[in-house]
C-alpha cells in the first residue's frame, strides 16, 4: 500500500485553505492548512509535509520569508508558490529558491499536476479530478 502524501497549504485566506483541502483530499492526499507562515513553520519542526502549497502575499511573514526559512532547514521539501499578483521579481526569487510557481486563478488539475511534478511522481499515482475551477 502506498503512503498517503501530506500536503501543507499555507494561505491567509481561510476559504482558499478549505477549498484546497477539499480538492487535495478528493485526490487522495492528506492536507493540513495554516493561515500564518509562522504557524506552519512551527508545525514543520515536528511534522514535515511531503509538499507545501504556499501563498506569496500574507500578513506578517510573507510567503518568500517562509520559503527561505523552510529551504534553509529542509532544502528537499518541494514548494509550490501561489499568488494572484504578477510580480516578476517575486516570481524570480521563488524560482531561484527552488519553488514552482502558479498564478491564481488556476484550475484544479494545474495544481494537482504541479504537486505531482514537485513530488517527482514517485509517491503514488497521478491524481486526476473531473473538476476545474
Amino acid at each position: 500500500m502506498s503512503k498517503l502524501c501530506d500536503i501543507a497549504v499555507v494561505d491567509d485566506d481561510e476559504s482558499v485553505c478549505k477549498a484546497l483541502k477539499r480538492l487535495l483530499s478528493s485526490a487522495g492526499y492528506h492536507a493540513s492548512t495554516f493561515t500564518r507562515g509562522a504557524e506552519f513553520l512551527r508545525s514543520a519542526e515536528t511534522q514535515l509535509p511531503d509538499c507545501v502549497v504556499l501563498d506569496v502575499h500574507m500578513p506578517g511573514m510573507t510567503g518568500l520569508e517562509v520559503l527561505t526559512r523552510l529551504k534553509n532547514s529542509h532544502p528537499d521539501v518541494p514548494v509550490i508558490m501561489i499568488t494572484a499578483y504578477d510580480d516578476r521579481e517575486t516570481h524570480q526569487k521563488a524560482l531561484q529558491a527552488g519553488a514552482l510557481f502558479l498564478r491564481k486563478p488556476f484550475n484544479d488539475q494545474a495544481l494537482l499536476d504541479a504537486i505531482h511534478n514537485a513530488l517527482g511522481g514517485a509517491l503514488g499515482p497521478r491524481p486526476v479530478t473531473g473538476e476545474s475551477n
